[in-house]
């Protein structure tokens, strides 16, 4: 059991669904595989019912430092947002063990000004950054202009880059609808999901979620060549967010029928790396 999961969510998020404790994520790991897995905050309003500040994901890592690693969250829309400097706050949960920032969910243009601090800040302190792309969240056209832009601004800064949007243009072909759904057509080679993987160092797909698994499975045969191109640049993830949610996205990559090697990375090697495990 050696799997690491980039994109794990914990305690009460969505009305009307059950709390997710340590114990729960724990013994859903177990069943999975996943010797480790990254506890991302929520600390913006758009994504979910209820907040779960940093300062509960260091607490829980903290009670299970061999299995859990913690990611920090800071809104960038708080306080002044002109003169608000996120350096020291982030600072100060990487101090307190936290190896990533996200996941970055604010209702906003991904290139806006505001984020961009936070972009700077994690190019400094070198910590990867997830960023969450659909129709509402870090928004972009379709073609990804603004993303690419930001790559290119802050080549030091990792980007990993989730959800409907990042997936969808996996596909040369995305329609508006696509932005915020999971296609089921076929996919259209040369999408700007692999123009962006293969040109930019610092970019990763985090195949969490319905949009990951969406992307694994809609179109198989191509699928199997994209992570076999890609197997470098690839997370596995499942974004677990309640007690008893489904998640296929392991059973799918295993059963994808890339190579050894291409699973390996994947399922964890990539992770390691990232993060310094």
């Amino acid at each position: 059991m050696n799997w690491v999961d980039i994109h794990v969510h914990i305690g009460k998020l969505i009305y009307g669904k059950p709390r997710l404790t340590t114990r729960d994520i724990l013994i859903k790991m177990d069943e999975l595989g996943i010797e480790k897995a990254c506890l991302l905050p929520i600390e913006n309003p758009e994504e979910t019912d209820y907040y779960v500040p940093t300062a509960q994901v260091i607490a829980a890592a903290r009670r299970h430092p061999d299995r859990l690693i913690p990611f920090c969250n800071v809104d960038p829309r708080r306080r002044d947002p002109s003169s608000f400097d996120p350096l020291p706050m982030i600072k100060n949960y990487v101090e307190k063990g936290c190896r990533g920032f996200g996941e970055s969910l604010s209702g906003l243009w991904v290139d806006d000004k505001r984020l961009q601090k936070i972009y700077a800040v994690c190019e400094e302190l070198e910590i990867p950054i997830i960023v969450h792309m659909d129709c509402y969240r870090n928004r972009d056209q379709i073609g990804l202009p603004r993303l690419e832009k930001m790559l290119q601004k802050f080549p030091q800064t990792v980007f990993i880059a989730h959800a409907t949007h990042w997936w969808s243009e996996i596909s040369a072909e995305v329609l508006k609808e696509d932005v915020g759904g999971y296609p089921q057509r076929k996919i259209v080679p040369d999408g700007r999901v692999d123009y962006l993987l293969q040109t930019y160092p610092n970019i990763y797909g985090d195949l969490s979620a319905g949009s990951g698994d969406n992307a694994m499975t809609r179109d198989k045969e191509f699928a199997h060549s994209f992570l076999e191109r890609n197997q470098n640049k690839l997370l596995f993830g499942t974004d677990l967010v309640y007690k008893g949610q489904q998640i296929p996205n392991a059973e799918h990559l295993r059963n994808s029928g890339i190579s050894k090697e291409a699973l390996d990375k994947i399922a964890f090697k990539n992770t390691q790396k990232l993060l310094g495990l």
